[in-house]
């Protein structure tokens, strides 16, 4: 059974009689089709025994919110929590801290990188969960029953998972590499980091050389500047195809630069002139001193050497491979750009005696 909570001195009131529980289970519903931020459109909160469905869209309703999730003495349970922690920053200006994301703590105990909700519940509890209204449009009101249904179950079970995670990281020793990664999922969440070589997420930018890498990396950085003064999807401002075509062969002037533009479905139809003065910019020696993606360059070699001494470092230690390295770190290592902050800490202590001597050359 579950409540729904529409004003904020209800949820003041059973927030207050909540208090003492150290676990909130916790999740979100947010729409994001047609803007950069997300928009929060449903907070679940769950302790055991009781679910209540909260309405942000109230006013007043976010600031009720802030006490619970910066209690430090309430830990919350989330399950694959990066999109929500943004909707909630966004949302309500306040992230949940400290985290438990059972996504996370799942792949620590060997049971799988990224798994679904849908399957770790049934795995720990054996309960099969309907998927029926994922793609609901949560921002109408009022909300059907079967939204809310669907919704109360995304923290019915969060209790039961996160009591066999606990136990298991528990046997493993693994609560303080849980408790770094969920730190550092509230740090990027609270920080609204500009990304200084956006093109490097590009795969098709190894198709460029090193002026066409400097011209793409300005043209996604005002994309990200652009998206988020419009709220608008990246790919609305200026999608990544376009954009690689524009910095493989840039238009000679800005005449061409527009039919260019009109011959694109996707092609943005303002800011035109900002696009073309980032573009047309002289290509200088500080703009190619930008790390490169690439491509045939790379040592494939000492690539899959260093992809394999991952793998042996997984199967020791029996987690999935994406949960410790992505091929884009070892690209960025192999190209001596130095130790991601992703791989810092526990992560770094496991691989670097494995990575050291490839990366070095022996």
């Amino acid at each position: 059974m579950h409540h729904w909570i529409s004003s904020p001195q209800a949820l003041s009131e059973t927030l207050a009689r909540w208090a003492g529980q150290p676990l909130v289970a916790l999740d979100t519903e947010f729409i994001r089709e047609r803007t950069y931020y997300p928009q929060l459109a449903l907070v679940q909160l769950a302790i055991p025994g009781e679910i209540i469905l909260v309405d942000p869209l109230v006013p007043g309703m976010p600031e009720a919110l802030r006490p619970l999730l910066q209690d430090p003495a309430v830990t919350k349970l989330m399950h694959s929590a990066s999109e929500d922690l943004q909707a909630l920053q966004r949302g309500c200006q306040a992230l949940p801290a400290p985290l438990f994301d059972t996504q996370v703590a799942a792949a620590m105990c060997g049971l799988g990188a990224g798994l679904g909700y849908q399957k770790l519940v049934e795995q720990v509890t054996g309960v099969q969960l309907a998927k029926g209204e994922t793609r609901s449009d949560w921002l109408r009101r009022p909300l059907s029953e079967s939204q809310c249904e669907y919704a109360a179950d995304d923290v019915r079970h969060l209790h039961a998972v996160h009591a066999f995670l606990d136990r298991e990281l528990a046997e493993r020793g693994r609560h303080a590499w849980l408790r770094a990664d969920a730190e550092r999922a509230l740090r990027n969440a609270a920080q609204e980091g500009d990304d200084p070589y956006p093109h490097l997420g590009v795969r098709s930018a190894q198709t460029l050389d090193a002026d066409g890498q400097v011209r793409l990396c300005r043209m996604l950085r005002w994309r990200e500047v652009e998206a988020r003064r419009a709220d608008k999807p990246r790919s609305w401002i200026l999608d990544n195809e376009l954009a690689v075509a524009l910095a493989r062969r840039p238009p000679s002037d800005f005449r061409e630069f527009g039919a260019v533009l009109d011959r694109h479905p996707k092609a943005p139809r303002k800011s035109r002139g900002e696009l073309w003065e980032t573009l047309s910019a002289p290509v200088t020696e500080a703009d190619r001193a930008i790390p490169l993606v690439s491509g045939d360059s790379l040592d494939k070699q000492r690539i899959k050497a260093l992809q394999q001494a991952v793998a042996a470092v997984a199967e020791a230690q029996g987690l999935p491979e994406g949960l410790l390295c992505a091929r884009r770190h070892l690209e960025a290592l192999l190209e001596g750009r130095g130790w991601p902050e992703a791989l810092e800490g526990w992560r770094r202590e496991l691989l670097e005696p494995r990575l050291a001597p490839i990366l070095s050359g022996g």
